[in-house]
C-alpha cells in the first residue's frame, strides 16, 4: 500500500497548488471603474480599517485544507474501527484468499499469472495483487486485510474531498461530501467484506483519475500532457482493480460540462484512447462473467420489460437508501415470482418514478442548473450498469455498487448547504443546515459502525440476512448450514458435532425447500451425510445435484463421489470422478490431495507424492496434504522429509491430535520410543482417539 499512498500525497500536493492558485486568481479580480466595492468604506465615507487576525485563526485558514482531510481521516477511522476485529467469511473470501492459489506465489511467474488469470468470474489483478503482499506477510490472518481496506477507504474518502474542493473551489461542500461518503452504511460492504476491496482499490484510481483530468484541463504546455498522461495510467489501474471504472470516460465528459468547457471535436478527440480501453475491458468482464457461468443465473427468467421495470425499483432503491439507509443486507434477492405469472405491478411504478427523474434532469439541463444536473448524472452515469439489465448473479442490487455512484448525491447536498456560506448567504440558515448535516452524520457513522459487526463472521452474516429475508434468500440458509458443517469437521467433541451436524442438516434442508433447484445445498447435504459414513444417502443428493443446471460447484459433486467410491474401493468409478473433478476445477487443490490418497490407496506412490505436491502448490494453507504425505514417506522409509511434512502440517493446525499420532510412527521407526509416547498422548489430550491398540503396547504404553 505504501507505493499507493505517496504517490496520493504527491497528487494531492499539486492539487492544493492549483486550488490556492485558482482562488488567488479570484481573490485579485480588478474592481470594475466607477464602483467602489461596499466592503471598502463606511457609510460616512472613512475606510474600514483591517481586521487583525488572531494568530490560532490565521493557521486555521491558511491550512484548512490540509487539516479537513486529516479530521475526515480519523472520523472515519473511529467509526469503521470494529470492522478490524472482523474475521473471513465463507462468501466469496474464500475464492480470493483462502482458497486463492494465485495471492500464495508472488515470484515473477506468480505475478504473471496474477495479471493473466481472472478470478471467480472476474479479472481484477490490482486487487489480487493487494491479496498476495498481505498474503506474504500475514498468510491467512484477516487483520492486516482488514487495516489495508479501511486505509484504502479512507484514501478514496480524501481524494473525494480534493475533487470536490477542486472542481467546486467550496471547501464546505467539499467537506460534506467527503464526510457523507466516509460515513454511509452503504459503503460497509465495500470495506468490511474482503472480497468487496475490488471497490476500494478501483475506487482510489478512480477518484485519483478524475482529479488529474481536472489538471488536465487547468494546465497549460508540456504539464497539460503529463497530466493528460497520469489519467490514462491512472484509469488503466482503475480497470485493474474493478472492471465497473469503464464508464470513466463518461464521467469526464460530466466535468467537461460542470467546467463549462467549449463544445469542440477535441473534447470528445481525448476520450477516445479511454473509450477503447473501456470497450476491451467491458467485453472481457463480460466474457470471464460467461465462462464462470455468473450471467443469467436467475432460478425464474423475467421478460425485457419486466427487466425495465426491475431496473427501475433498483434505481429508485438506491436514491431512498442514499437518505435513510435502513434495513441493509448483504444480499438483496429478485422478488419472487411463479413460473408463468407476470411481475407485480407495483415494480412498474418504480419505473415511472425513474422516468420522472429523466424529465427532471431534462428541465434541469435546460434551465443549465449544472450543480443538479452534474450530480445527478454523476449518480446515474455510475449506476447505470449495475441496474441489472444484464443479470450477474442473483441479486437485484448491491450496498458495494453505490461505492462511487453516491458521491453524486452527495455533492449536490454538499454544494446546497456551501451556498449559505458564500458572499451575501444567510449564514445563520447556513449555520442551521451545517450543525444538521453534522448530525445526521453522525447517526450515519453509527448506523456505519453496527454495520461493521454484522460483518464479523459467517455466522453473524447470514443470521443476519436470514432474519431478513427468511423465504426469499436460500443462499443464506445453505451458506450458515456449510458454515456449521465445517464446525463439525473441526470439532473433535461428540456432542458438540452432534449440535453442528442436527444444525447444518436442517438448514441446508430449508434451503432446499425454498428453491428444489438450488444445486449448493444438495452438494452441502452430501458432504454433510459422506462425512458420517451415510455413503448411499450422500451419493443420491451427489447425482440429484449433477443431474440439474452445471454450475461451478458441480467439481465438489464429483470430489464427494470419488472419495466414497474410493473407500469403496470402486477404484474405477473413483478415478473417473476424479478427473471429472479436475476437469470441471483445474485450479482444486482439495480434489488433487485426495487424488493423491487414491494413488496411495491403489499402490502408485510416485503418483500420490506428484498430486500431494500440487495440492500444496495450489494452496500451501492446507494440512491435509502434509498429513497425508508424510504418513505415505514413513512408510516408504523416508523419515526425515516425513518429520518435515508432519512439522509443516502442525504449523498449519496446531491442535490436530491425529498429526501427532501419525508422527509418532515415525519416531518408533527412529528407535525413539520415548517421543513416540508423548505424541501418542498428545494425540489422546487434543481428542483424537482412533489409535491402534496394539501399537500402542509396542512403543511400552499400557
Amino acid at each position: 500500500m505504501a507505493p499507493i499512498f505517496s504517490g496520493l500525497f504527491f497528487l494531492l500536493q499539486e492539487v492544493r497548488k492549483v486550488y490556492l492558485c485558482c482562488m488567488s486568481k479570484q481573490k485579485n479580480k480588478p474592481v470594475p471603474t466607477g464602483k467602489i466595492p461596499a466592503q471598502q468604506k463606511q457609510p460616512h465615507g472613512k475606510p474600514v480599517p483591517k481586521a487583525v487576525q488572531p494568530s490560532g485563526d490565521s493557521f486555521i485558514k491558511r491550512n484548512i485544507n490540509l487539516l479537513l482531510p486529516i479530521a475526515l481521516a480519523v472520523v472515519t477511522w473511529l467509526f469503521y474501527r470494529a470492522c478490524l476485529d472482523n474475521q473471513l467469511t465463507n462468501w466469496d473470501d474464500p475464492g480470493y484468499i483462502k482458497d486463492n492459489a494465485l495471492i500464495k506465489d508472488i515470484s515473477s511467474e506468480g505475478l504473471n499469472n496474477i495479471f493473466t488469470t481472472s478470478t471467480m468470474g472476474n479479472y481484477h489483478p490490482l486487487t489480487i495483487l493487494s491479496y498476495a503482499i498481505e498474503y506474504s506477510f500475514v498468510r491467512l490472518d484477516p487483520w492486516l486485510y482488514h487495516l489495508d481496506s479501511l486505509l484504502l477507504h479512507i484514501a478514496v474518502t480524501i481524494l473525494v474531498y480534493w475533487f470536490v474542493l477542486l472542481l467546486a473551489k467550496r471547501p464546505v461542500a467539499a467537506a460534506i461530501t467527503a464526510l457523507l461518503f466516509g460515513l454511509h452504511p452503504m459503503h460497509v460492504e465495500s470495506v468490511a467484506w474482503l472480497a468487496g476491496r475490488k471497490d476500494v482499490v478501483y475506487g482510489v484510481f478512480y477518484m485519483a483519475a478524475c482529479i488529474t483530468y481536472i489538471l488536465y484541463l487547468r494546465a497549460g504546455g508540456t504539464k497539460k500532457w503529463l497530466w493528460y498522461a497520469g489519467t490514462v495510467v491512472l484509469y488503466l489501474c482503475s480497470l485493474l482493480g474493478k472492471p465497473v471504472a469503464v464508464v470513466l470516460p463518461v464521467t469526464l465528459l460530466l466535468i467537461d460540462y460542470f467546467e463549462k468547457r467549449k463544445l469542440h471535436v477535441w473534447m470528445f478527440a481525448d476520450k477516445l484512447l479511454l473509450l477503447g480501453m473501456s470497450v476491451y475491458f467491458g467485453l472481457k468482464s463480460l466474457d470471464d462473467q460467461e465462462k464462470f457461468l455468473a450471467l443469467d443465473t436467475l432460478d425464474v427468467n423475467f421478460s425485457k420489460l419486466e427487466r425495465l421495470a426491475l431496473g427501475g425499483y433498483a434505481l429508485i432503491t438506491y436514491l431512498w437508501k442514499a437518505i435513510v439507509p435502513v434495513g441493509l443486507a448483504n444480499f438483496y434477492p429478485y422478488p419472487m415470482k411463479a413460473p408463468g405469472s407476470s411481475l407485480s405491478a407495483v415494480y412498474y411504478l418504480y419505473s415511472l418514478g425513474a422516468v420522472a427523474l429523466i424529465v427532471f434532469l431534462v428541465l434541469m439541463f435546460r434551465q443549465k442548473k449544472y450543480v443538479v444536473v452534474f450530480g445527478s448524472m454523476f449518480f446515474l452515469v455510475n449506476i447505470a450498469l449495475l441496474l441489472q439489465f444484464i443479470p450477474v448473479g442473483g441479486a437485484i442490487l448491491a450496498d458495494r455498487y453505490t461505492y462511487i455512484p453516491y458521491l453524486g448525491l452527495f455533492f449536490m447536498a454538499g454544494w446546497g448547504i456551501s451556498v449559505f456560506f458564500e458572499q451575501g448567504g444567510n449564514r445563520n440558515l447556513g449555520n442551521m443546515a451545517l450543525t444538521g448535516i453534522l448530525a445526521y452524520s453522525m447517526i450515519l457513522g453509527y448506523l456505519t459502525n453496527e454495520r461493521c459487526k454484522v460483518w464479523y463472521d459467517t455466522t453473524s452474516l447470514w443470521r443476519d440476512l436470514i432474519e431478513k429475508e427468511p423465504v426469499r434468500a436460500p443462499n443464506a440458509w445453505n451458506n450458515l448450514g456449510f458454515n456449521y458443517f465445517n464446525k463439525y469437521n473441526e470439532s473433535v467433541d461428540p456432542q458438540e458435532r452432534r449440535v453442528y451436524y442436527d444444525s447444518a442438516y436442517f438448514l441446508l434442508k430449508r434451503a432446499i425447500e425454498l428453491q428444489p433447484t438450488f444445486v449448493n445445498p444438495y452438494i452441502s447435504i452430501g458432504e454433510l451425510l459422506r462425512s458420517e459414513g451415510k455413503f448411499p444417502e450422500a451419493k443420491a443428493y451427489y447425482y440429484k445435484a449433477l443431474s440439474m443446471e452445471k454450475t461451478a460447484e458441480s467439481s465438489n459433486a464429483y470430489l464427494g463421489l470419488a472419495i466414497i467410491y474410493a473407500i469403496s474401493h470402486n477404484f474405477d468409478s473413483s478415478g473417473t470422478c476424479f478427473k471429472l473433478a479436475l476437469e470441471t476445477r483445474p485450479y482444486f487443490p482439495e480434489a488433487h490431495s485426495n487424488f493423491g490418497n487414491f494413488y496411495d490407496m491403489t499402490g502408485k506412490p510416485d503418483s500420490a507424492l506428484v498430486e500431494y505436491g500440487i495440492a500444496l502448490q495450489q494452496n500451501p494453507d492446507m494440512y491435509a496434504p502434509h498429513l497425508n504425505r508424510g504418513r505415505l514417506l514413513t512408510r516408504m522409509n523416508r523419515i526425515d522429509e516425513a518429520l518435515q511434512d508432519f512439522e509443516m502440517a502442525l504449523q498449519l493446525n496446531p491442535g490436530n491430535g491425529e498429526v501427532y499420532y501419525a508422527r509418532s510412527f515415525c519416531y518408533q521407526k527412529k528407535g525413539n520410543s520415548v517421543q513416540a509416547l508423548k505424541d501418542i498422548m498428545e494425540a489422546r489430550r487434543l481428542g483424537f482417539t482412533q489409535i491402534d491398540p496394539n501399537y500402542y503396547r509396542a512403543v511400552g504404553g499400557r
